[in-house]
């Protein structure tokens, strides 16, 4: 026990303060992988490629060399077939960390109108509450810094100042962009009747329909807001980063939408599942 404490004692000792960046770098790489696995499908993934891994390793010591040069093969193009699978798991995470504080900040309105974003948010959550209660179906999408320009391209062009009549107007059940998303960016409504990806998250997804799917899905490839309004049952919710807090009201959703659109992410509120 001795020896082995005078080894750590003298490693740490003769340790260079890059070493330590090193270790710190390492570290967080790995916090964040963990994280990715943990919050994503990967988990699945990664015990399954671990009892590949074990199979492999058996079969190496067993000598058992048809099994061995398959699964070879198999690791040799596995890389490849990773980055497919996970490519807008990846495409967020790497978005993400571009998200810098300036990036955060820089979504408020513009500064020579600094209360606009707070009108917005009234307007939404006001229009939310009046689908809420005739039991109209609403998905509502605010781009923040991840821009949502494929999706924009799908719709059709509004480029209008969001108001409650517009968006009534534009989620009547018999007016025909009500299917689709509105995507509103830089407090002006860019376009509606958008299409957007499907989340397949089933641990989520089972009492939800197409409307809570798509709002799951753009909230899981990008840092959209997004408020959904259930027809069936009329409940609000919002989607972020892939998580829904499904029952609120006209205030909560008020309160919530002025934390994540007007403050630093340090400062936002947690959304609950």
């Amino acid at each position: 026990m001795v020896g082995t404490f005078e080894f750590i004692g003298n490693t740490f000792r003769h340790m260079r303060w890059q070493d330590y960046l090193d270790i710190i770098i390492v570290s967080i790489i790995i916090y964040y992988a963990v994280k990715f696995i943990r919050d994503k499908r990967a988990a699945k993934l990664l015990i399954g490629m671990s009892l590949i891994l074990a199979v492999y390793l058996i079969s190496g010591l067993l000598e058992m060399y048809a099994v061995s040069f398959l699964l070879t093969n198999v690791f040799q193009v596995g890389i490849i077939a990773l980055i497919v699978i996970f490519q807008p798991e990846i495409r967020s995470a790497l978005e993400k960390v571009g998200d810098t504080p300036m990036n955060q900040i820089s979504m408020i309105s513009d500064p020579k109108n600094p209360h606009k974003a707070l009108e917005t948010i009234e307007i939404i959550s006001q229009a939310a509450s009046d689908f809420s209660a005739d039991q109209c179906g609403a998905l509502i999408v605010i781009e923040r810094t991840t821009r949502l320009g494929d999706a924009i391209k799908e719709g059709t062009p509004i480029k209008a100042e969001p108001s409650v009549k517009l968006l009534t107007n534009i989620f009547y059940d018999k007016a025909p962009l009500h299917d689709g998303a509105v995507i509103i960016s830089n407090n002006l409504i860019e376009a509606a009747g958008c299409i957007l990806p499907l989340s397949d998250n089933t641990e989520l997804l089972r009492n939800l329909g197409t409307r809570h799917r798509a709002g799951l899905g753009i909230s899981e490839i990008s840092d959209a807001i997004v408020v959904i309004v259930s027809e069936e049952t009329g409940r609000i919710s919002i989607a972020v980063g892939g998580t829904l807090d499904r029952n609120n009201n006209y205030q909560s959703l008020k309160t919530k939408l002025a934390n994540l659109m007007t403050y630093n992410t340090r400062k936002r509120i947690r959304i609950k599942k």
